[in-house]
């Protein structure tokens, strides 16, 4: 129980990787806070499994994370939960393509919003709390961070955003917090109308050395990995198979 006594807030922890990352951290020994945007009845799943495990050991909190207002109440909510905060996971996430020709506002703010002005916001409205306990922020990025995805320019440029926002704060914040990043590869595929065809599958796996996806418990993995190692700042993992070789 490594991080008995420690609370996390997870953003966008309903489901996929968010969900298990709460369960790995839980597992650990820490206080879970979910934060979740429309995915009301997963969170609440999720909550009621956590609290069967471990009684009043997790809570779940909603805000959309593209009000400003909201951010901020969200950390001020985060925080009285369990009378501090010591470790913030940024993982709520925009994902859709906008096609050079096509792209429009509201593409932009969306996935604007969600991938760097959220996280930069959420990050600096919970420093206080985080540099009281001496915590750390995890961001979750993107191998297309740092090489592009056709058709995902937003994106891709806000994954890129992110990891500069990772480094910006950990000089920022030390020496009482420490802020670093994970940019996964193929680890579980989109969905929500943007799912890939069999083929498109295959050959992104052909261009990964081990030959097949991650799991969800492999992001779980480092982030505890990163929340423990007390000199590691400013850096992004990849966790990826090997795929950025090529």
């Amino acid at each position: 129980m490594i991080l008995a006594g420690k609370t996390a807030l997870i953003t966008g922890a309903a489901r996929r990787i968010g969900a298990q990352s709460a369960k790995t951290l839980h597992e650990n020994g820490a206080n879970i806070i979910i934060h979740y945007g429309r995915s009301m009845k997963e969170a609440e799943d999720l909550i009621a499994q956590l609290n069967d495990i471990r009684s009043n050991s997790a809570a779940m909190l909603q805000a959309d994370l593209l009000n400003i207002d909201k951010i901020h109440h969200l950390a001020i909510q985060a925080f009285n939960v369990f009378d501090g905060l010591d470790i913030l996971i940024n993982n709520a996430s925009s994902f859709y393509p906008t096609t050079l020709g096509n792209i429009n506002e509201e593409n932009w703010n969306d996935l604007m919003g969600t991938n760097i002005k959220a996280p930069m916001f959420l990050s600096q409205a919970c420093y206080p709390a985080l540099k009281q306990s001496k915590g750390c922020i995890i961001n979750m990025v993107d191998i297309h961070a740092r090489k592009p995805l056709k058709d995902h320019i937003t994106y891709s440029c806000a994954k890129a955003a992110k990891v500069m926002l990772t480094r910006s704060l950990a000089l920022e914040m030390g020496p009482e917090v420490r802020v670093n990043a994970i940019a996964p590869g193929a680890i579980l595929w989109p969905e929500d109308g943007n799912e890939l065809d069999y083929s498109l599958q295959q050959t992104i796996l052909n261009k990964i050395p081990l030959k097949k996806t991650g799991a969800p418990t492999d992001i779980a993995d480092t982030i505890l990995f990163l929340i423990t190692s007390e000199y590691i700042n400013g850096q992004v993992i990849t966790v990826d198979g090997g795929r950025q070789l090529f």
